[in-house]
């Protein structure tokens, strides 16, 4: 006798999506669909990370491998394949933060974002690179990395980075730019310091459980 099919097994992403991830198969709104490998990766790994901040690089080295060095461009060809197979349309549950990466959005009643910080202000610097090197500054970063959920979403804490940058900047000469960072129980504490003037985020931090 032929061996029994084996039935999918489906785990509940969010009200419109479930997924199979050992067949490798995405159910939406109830009808399955048929992703490539590299696209199931992809989603697989964004929705793994729900509400993190997944960087460009962080998705090159997990999808693609380590070795892939090609142009981040790639991603954004397998996202839209995403997009128009599952028909996200405008209500796409994946959001870009621009020049930092991808965020996979699941609403609960009591959302955090979880971010790793290390990867969230190198992609931070990067994105500022023009700006940081036409002031002549060298960047250099000490954070903690012992943070593991802060009380606030990567697009705000981005926004708040974007507004001192913008604020310093014009006004320093060439010299240092150092990121730092201490911890303490209620506040992850990011000090942005350029050749002596010093602007300081106090950010709520609590602890998974």
């Amino acid at each position: 006798m032929p061996a029994e099919k084996r039935k999918s097994m489906y785990t509940r992403v969010n009200e419109h999506m479930d997924m199979d991830r050992e067949q490798r198969v995405v159910r939406q709104n109830g009808r399955e669909i048929h992703l490539t490998g590299l696209e199931f990766k992809l989603l697989d790994y964004m929705v793994s990370h729900a509400n993190h901040v997944c960087t460009r690089s962080e998705l090159l080295d997990h999808v693609w491998g380590e070795s892939f060095r090609y142009d981040t461009g790639t991603i954004d060809v397998h996202l839209n394949a995403l997009r128009r197979k599952l028909g996200w349309g405008t209500k796409s549950p994946v959001e870009t933060i621009r020049g930092v990466g991808l965020v996979f959005r699941i609403e609960h009643s009591s959302a955090r974002y979880t971010i790793d910080l290390q990867s969230f202000i190198a992609d931070w610097l990067r994105s500022h690179e023009v700006e940081i090197s036409a002031a002549g500054l060298v960047a250099q970063m000490h954070l903690c990395p012992f943070v593991n959920e802060l009380t606030i979403t990567p697009d705000a804490l981005k926004r708040m980075l974007d507004s001192i940058l913008s604020a310093l900047l014009p006004a320093t000469q060439p010299g240092v730019l150092r990121l730092s960072s201490k911890l303490t129980m209620q506040y992850f504490i990011l000090s942005l310091d350029i050749n002596g003037t010093v602007s300081e985020l106090r950010i709520p931090v609590s602890s998974q459980t």
